[in-house]
């Protein structure tokens, strides 16, 4: 390149730079501001233009009685309690939180613990799903479909409305669906394809998050998970498995048939090849992925506002109570509560920044 075309080149990156990065800039300097620096035009540059001051973080610990040096060191430990209790819920029973927190680090453990377990969800079950959808040929019967469709809302009725418990209805609805499958199936004629499943997944996030919060709210209701992490781990990943099978489909499309071949001659099962050969060809993709559902799910508002209460009430619905205060929006303690709410999102971006420059290329033309 030219002195001249050089010159254009970085003028515009540096630009860009400084505004992309301009917003988080005045994000960090409003949360060490007080209501005069805020008020009575703008301010830039600490200590020139205005004086540091740590009153707006003062009021976040000092609104709340139990927000403490005591409270910090008893919400680390709970940070690795509720994680073991998550893992542990399936086989016996273990209370997840104590009653009595600071509502700010009980906010910002629930969002890492729900976040970290719903992006490892979805990333695991989609990424499998795009593999199967990238390497074997489905053809689902149309009638089968519909049936299976019909059947699970009458399950859906019968648990609302005539109160059977919803593992029973399950369990009937799942049994005369494959007796069903086997004694009909055989008339059905019409087939789908891998093409049709895709698009069928990807419509699910096509849809607006608004149309299906109501009846998502009313099903957790009738299983009695309302205002529990698991109810909110399984919304995000579910809200966000469409995204991890198309964005994975792309990069599995992208490897070489012939290196699973070659594995299958010698033995190797199919999940055995999609665990040591597949999946370590394409970290870079998936770190990019794991990493973009992660902001996702750290940023998710709507489900959390109908599935929380108080005991798994996430980051984003502190934030957004502090906006709808008494006191009208104070910028600088609400930029408070952002500067804790960003913090994880980009220590997650600089430990995965190598893969995520490598996952964004891998579908480049290479001369």
């Amino acid at each position: 390149m030219s002195p001249v075309s050089k010159l254009v080149a970085y003028g515009i990156l540096v630009f860009w730079s400084a505004f992309v990065i301009f917003p988080i800039y005045w994000v960090v300097i409003t949360a060490f501001k007080n209501s005069d620096s805020v008020n009575f035009g703008p301010r830039y540059i600490p200590f020139v233009d205005f004086q540091p001051t740590l009153d707006a973080w003062r009021v976040q610990l000092a609104a709340d009685p139990f927000c403490d040096g005591t409270a910090i060191l008893r919400q680390l430990y709970l940070m690795v309690h509720n994680s073991v209790a998550f893992m542990l819920s399936p086989v016996m029973r273990v209370a997840p939180m104590e009653p009595q927190i600071c509502k700010l680090y009980l906010a910002f453990t629930n969002s890492l613990v729900i976040s970290i377990a719903s992006t490892a969800l979805c990333v695991a079950v989609g990424s499998m799903a795009a593999y199967a959808l990238a390497r074997v040929q489905y053809r689902p019967k149309f009638g089968n479909i519909l049936v299976f469709v019909l059947l699970t809302l009458a399950m859906i009725m019968t648990t609302s409305f005539f109160g059977i418990k919803w593992y029973i209805s399950s369990a009937v609805a799942l049994a005369l669906f494959f007796l069903l499958a086997r004694s009909l199936g055989k008339h059905f004629k019409a087939t789908l394809g891998n093409g049709d499943i895709l698009f069928w997944i990807i419509s699910q996030r096509i849809l607006p998050p608004i149309v299906v919060v109501i009846p998502i709210y009313m099903m957790f209701q009738a299983v009695g998970l309302l205002d529990t992490h698991l109810a909110l781990i399984i919304a995000y990943a579910v809200a966000n498995l469409p995204i991890v099978v198309w964005l994975m489909y792309d990069f599995f499309r992208g490897l070489p048939i012939e290196l699973e071949e070659s594995a299958q001659l010698d033995g190797a099962t199919r999940f055995r090849i999609f665990w040591e050969i597949v999946l370590p060809l394409t970290g870079p993709g998936l770190a990019a992925t794991a990493l973009l559902t992660l902001i996702l799910n750290w940023n998710e508002y709507l489900l959390a506002v109908f599935l929380s209460t108080s005991k798994a009430q996430t980051m984003p619905i502190m934030v957004a109570a502090k906006n709808a205060g008494e006191k009208g929006i104070l910028w600088w303690e609400m930029c408070s509560l952002i500067v804790v709410m960003i913090i994880p999102v980009i220590i997650m971006a600089i430990i995965l920044q190598r893969f995520i420059a490598k996952g964004v290329l891998m579908g480049a033309v290479k001369g």
